[in-house]
């Protein structure tokens, strides 16, 4: 009998909701531990394995020294490593801090100020270590999760969608937002992933799932303008849960510049 594929879960800087995600499959958690054994997990169990381990599922970013050390080690205990999640696939929104001065926030927000040690960036798992696969998502769909467990275990390569939300969209006969009320939404540059949840309650979609595959944000963002956004409408929409992913930062970035101009041009 082959021996099962040891699974570990590791978390750095985030909220723990991807990691709670593979809690909430429930039933399908069952069948996974049937074909994995969970050998370090500590957001379900004290009982914390030494690797090496065949699968590393990392959650969170890098945003201490002491982290970016970690996650090497895990990299090397680590046969098949997956981030889940924007903090770990873009820096999270705790990425913001990368257009800021990180002392200046620290000193703002705690007591004690001399206490904390941290980077002046959130960064992605990626820029740190190489990644095998990544699943995107604020938080990740858990049944895309248990597909790639479940692949992992086959032995097969697993395969997520990574067409736009514009198209769950056209499934499920939601009105384009953008086409019919001039409503800012991501869905065109912006990964499958949640059924274009934010859309079919009225609302423009907000890039929880990060940019998909390409990701043509200048021509999204000139229809913005020509709508009458201005960039200070459109760079909070880009800057969020993947503020750091590099289309969504490029294009923010670039209408940053476009503010600047418009502010120093004389009326």
């Amino acid at each position: 009998m082959s021996r099962k594929p040891r699974l570990a879960v590791f978390k750095f800087a985030s909220c723990d909701g991807c990691q709670l995600s593979l809690l909430d499959a429930e039933d399908e958690l069952l069948a996974i531990c049937d074909r994995v054994d969970i050998a370090h997990f500590a957001e379900a169990s004290s009982d914390l394995q030494p690797g090496p381990y065949d699968v590393a599922l990392i959650e969170g970013s890098i945003t201490t020294a002491e982290d970016a050390a970690r996650i090497r080690r895990v990299r090397l205990d680590s046969k098949f490593l997956i981030t889940i999640g924007a903090c770990a696939t873009a820096g999270g929104i705790q990425a913001l801090r990368n257009w800021a001065n990180v002392d200046d926030w620290v000193d703002s927000i705690y007591p004690s100020p001399e206490f904390i040690s941290t980077l002046s960036t959130s960064t992605p798992i990626a820029q740190h270590v190489h990644v095998d696969f990544a699943l995107h998502g604020c938080p990740i769909n858990y049944h895309q999760l248990v597909d790639v467990l479940v692949a992992l275990a086959e032995g097969r390569q697993p395969r997520i969608p990574s067409h736009s939300v514009c198209l769950d969209c056209k499934h499920r006969g939601t009105v384009c937002h953008v086409v019919a009320r001039g409503v800012p939404c991501l869905g065109p540059v912006t990964q499958s992933g949640c059924g274009a949840l934010c859309p079919a309650y009225d609302r423009g979609c907000y890039g929880c799932f990060g940019p998909s595959v390409p990701a043509n944000t200048s021509s999204l963002l000139n229809k913005f303008r020509m709508l009458g956004q201005s960039p200070d409408q459109l760079v909070p929409l880009l800057r969020n849960f993947n503020a750091a992913a590099p289309e969504f930062q490029r294009a923010a970035d670039q209408l940053t510049i476009l503010r600047s101009n418009d502010e120093g041009t004389p009326s």
